[in-house]
């Protein structure tokens, strides 16, 4: 929980910095300590009274304003913060911290600091979008910075999209979240493999079959699992996601060099989660050379590919092992016969056919399924947020005596 804790507000200059007032108010009635921090631009937006008013505390805007002689302000800021909350988080902050220029209060306390931080960026959705913005968000990932992914709706720019900030009430409670599963050393020294995104089963050397997999689940799942203490390792098909950080990044392009991969670590895992979409069949014949257009409609002969959840299943011993089921019908039938026909411990499944929900999104509507019986239901949320809940569903199911 954020009581007593002492929490810095980084208030960059946007229209949301209005929602950052309503941040520090709820964070104060939550018994938390908060101090802000306002950009040059943050004060055209709102008076810095007004945080002062809110917090009770003193706001801080300049650098070289240094009212004890005994302490360097930004550095003892920075020492002081248990925990550093950016919000909202512009573009142009983004820019500046990712590439580790320190020009005002703001950016020099946060680069000094050694607290969690947490960014909850808030823009047009174009600019949110710009390859150089998320390039920037990516390499903050990289440094440990976790994020509180922008809401989707209509901007003051006049735009709808990806670029409110979220909420101050969901701010808080994933910082809470976190926070409280900082203190859990159940998954602390672990082995977890998880697999994540398409497999590539080639005919000849210009074309293959494939999937719509992005592997975003997995590397979301990957980088929570990282973050609770485990040592991971990611068995994954072609993507271009970045690695998270602390994690081993296997790569592989086919279903039989999946196979090999995650057979070959098997035997020393405690938990393996098979989020991988991975092909269900690929081509008898393959070619080395292109193949060329003829008349005519083509015959591609297929042939299954290893089954490899249920050779798991079959060769389990110590390790916890759950799968990911993507349907269009009937979700919770073939996701509980699957359970049980691949002697699974749970199973995660969903229905690609609701919007939000499947692959490419960044969001994921699912329903968390054990052997024990449990069931939960999880509505429309980031697929982070998605995979945050199913370690504690995992944690709380294996605390029953499964390991």
């Amino acid at each position: 929980m954020v009581q007593n804790k002492n929490i810095v507000l980084g208030v960059s200059g946007g229209i949301a910095a209005y929602k950052a007032c309503a941040l520090t108010s709820k964070l104060v009635q939550k018994g938390a300590n908060v101090k802000v921090i306002m950009t040059e631009s943050a004060q055209k937006f709102v008076n810095p009274l007004t945080f002062q008013a809110l917090s009770r505390q003193p706001v801080y805007i300049d650098t070289f304003d240094e009212k004890d002689p005994n302490k360097i302000a930004h550095i003892d800021l920075a020492d002081w913060a248990d925990i550093f909350v950016l919000a909202p988080a512009t573009a142009n902050v983004l820019g500046k911290v990712a590439n580790g220029i320190a020009d005002d209060m703001l950016t020099t306390t946060l680069t000094a600091t050694r607290a969690s931080i947490y960014v909850a960026p808030a823009m047009n959705v174009h600019m949110y979008a710009n390859p150089a913005v998320q390039k920037n968000m990516q390499t903050l990932t990289s440094f440990g910075y976790q994020f509180i992914e922008p809401g989707e709706g209509f901007l003051a720019c006049g735009y709808v999209g990806k670029g409110r900030l979220e909420e101050p009430e969901t701010i808080i409670r994933v910082i809470e979240e976190q926070e409280n599963s900082k203190d859990s050393t159940f998954f602390h020294g672990k082995e977890i493999l998880i697999t994540a995104g398409p497999t590539q089963e080639s005919i000849d050397p210009v074309r293959f079959f494939t999937n719509h997999s992005s592997g975003k689940m997995g590397y979301a799942l990957a980088e929570v699992a990282s973050k609770l203490g485990a040592n991971v390792t990611l068995v994954t098909g072609p993507t271009k996601l970045p690695t998270p950080p602390k994690v081993k990044r296997i790569e592989v392009k086919t279903a039989e060099e999946m196979y090999d991969q995650v057979l070959l670590h098997y035997d020393a895992c405690d938990i393996v989660v098979k989020s991988a979409a991975v092909a269900d069949y690929k081509p008898i014949k393959t070619f080395d050379q292109k193949m060329k257009k003829q008349d005519g409609n083509l015959v591609v002969e297929m042939e299954r590919t290893k089954d490899i959840l249920k050779t798991l299943g079959k060769k389990k011993k110590q390790q916890y092992l759950v799968g990911f089921a993507a349907e269009t019908n009937d979700v919770i039938r073939y996701g509980k016969e699957k359970l049980a026909k691949k002697n699974l411990d749970a199973i995660v499944v969903n229905d690609i056919s609701q919007e939000g929900a499947g692959f490419s999104v960044d969001t994921n509507i699912v329903t968390f399924l054990s052997a024990k019986g449990k069931e939960e239901i999880m509505p429309l949320l980031s697929k982070s947020e998605i995979a945050k809940k199913i370690f504690v569903l995992m944690e709380n199911d294996m605390k029953d005596g499964t390991l």
